[in-house]
This record gives C-alpha cells, sequence and structure tokens, in this order.
C-alpha cells in the first residue's frame, strides 16, 4: 500500500438496452457475473460487480436498461434502474457507437438532467465504427449534458477500459475496502446460477420466448462425502406454447440449456454438477406482483 489514502466508492452503469453494460462489467471482474445476451432487458436486477486493488475499491451496479416499460416486471426494472442513480458515486451513461444517437438516450438524458452525481459519457463498441464517427458522436453529445468525462471504449476487445478505471478512481471519495480483496459480486451463486441457464434459453429462443421466462433454483447442495454439486432448477415461462419451445423436439431444446449450463455452472462452482431442469407455465407471471416476488423480483429492497 502506498501512502495515497484508499478510494472507494459505488458506480452505476446506466444504458439503452444492449449497449454493453453486462460485457464491461465482465471483462472489468475478469469473470462472469453478469448475463450477455443480444435480446433487450436481458438484465433484470441490480448486478453488483466488486473491482479491487491495492488503492481503491470500485462497485459496480449494472442496472436493467432504460426503456419505457410496457409490465409490472418492466417497471420494476425501470424502478431499479433509476433509483440507482440517488446511491452512487458516479454514473456511467453508456451508449452504442454503432447505433448512435436514439430516441431511447433522449428519454435516458431527461432522466439524467435532475441527477447531481458526477457523469460519465461512455461511448462502447468504438472497433467497430470509423474514428470520424466518434469525433461525430461525441460532438452531438457533449452539450447534452455536463458530463464529467467522455471516454470512448471496447468492452469486447478491452480497448480504454484500463483509461477508463483510471479516471474512476480520480474522482471517487476517499472510503474504506467494503468487501474482501477476493470477493466479486454481492450476488449469492444461487443468483448467478439461475441467470447463467436464463442467460442459455436467451441464446437458445427467439420471438416472445426470452421475455417471457424466470429461472428458480429449487435446490443447491453438496453431495455427501462425493465432489458433486445437485442443482434443480425451474424455468417458469408465461405460455403452454412456450413450454413446448423450451423442451424442444423430444426434450432437445432443454437438453441443450442444460449441457451449456453446466458449463457454466461448474466453472463457476469449482466441481463437478448434477443439473435437472423442469419447464413450468405460470400464466402472465409478469404481471402478478406475488410471482415477481416468488421470483426474486422484491421491490422493498431498492
Amino acid at each position: 500500500m502506498s501512502n495515497t489514502a484508499y478510494k472507494s466508492g459505488f458506480i452505476s452503469i446506466i444504458g439503452r438496452p444492449n449497449v454493453g453494460k453486462s460485457t464491461f462489467l465482465n471483462r472489468v471482474i475478469g469473470q462472469k457475473i453478469a448475463i450477455m445476451s443480444d435480446k433487450p432487458q436481458t438484465t433484470r436486477n441490480k448486478v453488483q460487480g466488486v473491482y479491487t486493488t491495492d488503492a481503491s475499491q470500485l462497485i459496480f451496479i449494472d442496472t436493467p436498461g432504460i426503456h419505457k416499460p410496457k409490465h409490472k416486471l418492466g417497471d420494476f426494472m425501470m424502478k431499479t434502474a433509476t433509483n440507482t442513480l440517488k446511491e452512487v458515486d458516479l454514473v456511467l451513461f453508456m451508449i452504442n457507437a454503432e447505433e448512435g444517437f436514439g430516441r431511447g438516450d433522449e428519454f435516458i438524458i431527461e432522466k439524467l438532467k435532475g441527477v447531481k452525481t458526477p457523469i460519465f459519457l461512455v461511448i462502447n463498441k468504438i472497433d467497430r465504427i470509423h474514428p470520424d464517427k466518434l469525433m461525430q458522436l461525441i460532438e452531438q453529445y457533449k452539450d447534452l449534458l455536463d458530463f464529467a468525462e467522455i471516454v470512448p471504449i471496447s468492452a469486447l476487445e478491452g480497448n480504454n477500459v484500463d483509461r477508463l478505471l483510471d479516471q474512476i478512481e480520480k474522482l471517487l471519495p476517499e472510503g474504506p475496502q467494503y468487501y474482501p480483496a477476493d470477493q466479486v459480486t454481492d450476488h449469492p451463486e444461487r443468483f448467478i446460477v439461475s441467470e447463467l441457464i436464463r442467460e442459455k434459453v436467451l441464446h437458445l429462443t427467439r420471438e416472445e420466448v426470452p421475455h417471457s421466462i424466470a429461472v428458480v433454483i429449487d435446490k443447491i447442495a453438496k453431495r455427501d462425502e462425493k465432489d458433486v454439486i445437485d442443482v434443480m432448477a425451474t424455468i417458469v415461462v408465461e405460455r403452454d406454447s412456450q413450454k413446448g419451445i423450451v423442451i424442444g423436439r423430444g426434450g432437445s431444446l432443454l437438453k441443450e440449456v442444460g449441457k451449456r449450463s453446466r458449463h457454466d455452472i461448474e466453472n463457476l462452482l469449482g466441481s463437478k454438477v448434477f443439473l435437472e431442469l423442469w419447464v413450468k407455465v405460470q400464466k402472465d407471471w409478469r404481471n402478478k406482483a406475488s410471482n415477481l416476488r416468488d421470483f426474486g423480483f422484491k421491490e422493498d429492497e431498492y
């Protein structure tokens, strides 16, 4: 440790769906704690990622992509995203360089105008555009809000991510190390396991199915005297037709979900995993407060 005072703080990552927030978080933390998919609304809960060095501890909150809600789950996600802005030391407003300015960004900027917290504009996916376009984007955005910094990055390739971390550290207040140095998230393993399974369903299905699923972990238990962990989980859908899609012909899709999930869960838990999956229909669960609570969306936690 040097003589410089230790710094720490909470950083909210905010932006339209699919701008690369989870990719950035996983890149910084160095392992998978946030699920990635090209489907909007992949992130539903706040995911806390903890990045610790000898000089600082940065605690990232990856919020659900800000969008106009269409159901109770959407309301919950929006409330979660906007509430974090009041609790943090710094806000990273991330945009997708490829897509440029859109109505979704306008909506977010309106939300950010009342925020007193310093805001960085993070332009992601710069590896996919010409440098001239990057300069145009910076010109377009710089007067929309009083940004503390504008930092172009590629979360996927890692370009400029270290510079962004340095800028964040400079701005953070002196503070304690909130978490042990080897802890990378405050989410229990049960939550991350459910998210890894949900990610595989997102990757393997399309149209209305991805938004209509929740994953509930029924059991995680180590077998007596064996290095095997039993994981039992239920994939919840809203309609019988979706159940058929998730199971697949002769159980083929569910088997593939299980195979891919088991690989990631074994990496996470560091042990051999026996995974059992079921699929259950819970009609219109996204609009029922009791179902949202049962599936881990607890409003009173935020």
